[in-house]
């Protein structure tokens, strides 16, 4: 897989004034409006053989990514679903430039998932992160900064809440609800991007809950590039499983893990 905008690409050696204004370059050049090749509604964890769905209307290759870590590396992990099958697999060992700093996560991960989804033989036609997309202090978050650098629709999905607010209270919801989450004061306006109280820059979901369990606490999903907000939460939603997180982030997870092991 290559990229397209390899002038956006996080590098070492940058000063944190400097990603930051990476970071507003990248959210400048970033669509938070739908442009897919697919129909959104496509999106499915069915086997496309066992569906009746044409060629052409076949469910699109969705990548799920996430890392595990070896002491001062990552292993970007990246599995390629079409529908419930698993077509590829594959991760990299990169060295890590800088610390976890909130806010710059995709200058510590992304150069290493790059690493990871340039041995992809397959184009994924979705990009889906363990992290924030829109959801981020200047609208840049890791599934932004790695969906405009390849070009691709992405979607951020993040345990916890970086910034914005929710409309509703997040705690104890059952499972399938979801409400917006708005643009606060810590949130940089950026190119046509506002940052007022009444954009929507993701949504909080609650994928699971279990009556056996304590209450599971929702996830937080926004648009990386060229998806709205509305349409990342509904594909989310279309990818989930049996667990919390999306099938695709949760096999990648599960895949990075596995290989982990190999380096122990």
């Amino acid at each position: 897989m290559r990229q397209v905008h390899p002038e956006f690409a996080p590098r070492p050696g940058l000063t944190r004034g400097e990603m930051e204004s990476l970071q507003r370059r990248v959210a400048a050049a970033a669509t938070f409006e739908d442009d897919v090749s697919f129909d959104p509604t496509s999106v499915s964890l069915t086997d496309p053989d066992t569906t009746t769905l044409t060629a052409t209307s076949d469910p699109p290759l969705v990548a799920g990514i996430d890392q595990s870590f070896l002491d001062d590396s990552a292993l970007s992990a990246v599995v390629v679903l079409r529908g419930g099958e698993v077509v590829e697999r594959v991760h990299a060992v990169s060295e890590l430039d800088l610390p976890y700093i909130p806010g710059l996560l995709s200058f510590r991960e992304g150069g290493p998932i790059l690493d990871a989804l340039a041995k992809l033989d397959s184009d994924p036609d979705l990009l889906v992160f363990d992290g924030s997309g829109r959801i981020h202090f200047r609208q840049a978050g890791l599934a932004t900064h790695l969906g405009v650098v390849c070009d691709v629709p992405s979607i951020g999905v993040a345990k916890s809440l970086l910034c914005g607010t929710p409309d509703e209270d997040v705690d104890g919801r059952p499972e399938g609800w979801r409400t917006p989450i708005r643009a606060d004061d810590s949130m940089d306006a950026v190119g046509g991007h506002p940052a007022t109280p009444e954009t929507v820059i993701g949504y909080a979901y609650q994928s699971r809950q279990y009556d056996s369990r304590p209450i599971v606490n929702p996830l937080y999903v926004s648009p990386g590039h060229r998806l709205s907000a509305e349409t990342a939460v509904d594909i989310v939603s279309r990818l989930g499983g049996d667990y919390k997180l999306p099938e695709p982030t949760r096999l990648a997870d599960a895949y990075a893990d596995e290989a982990k092991a190999q380096y122990d």
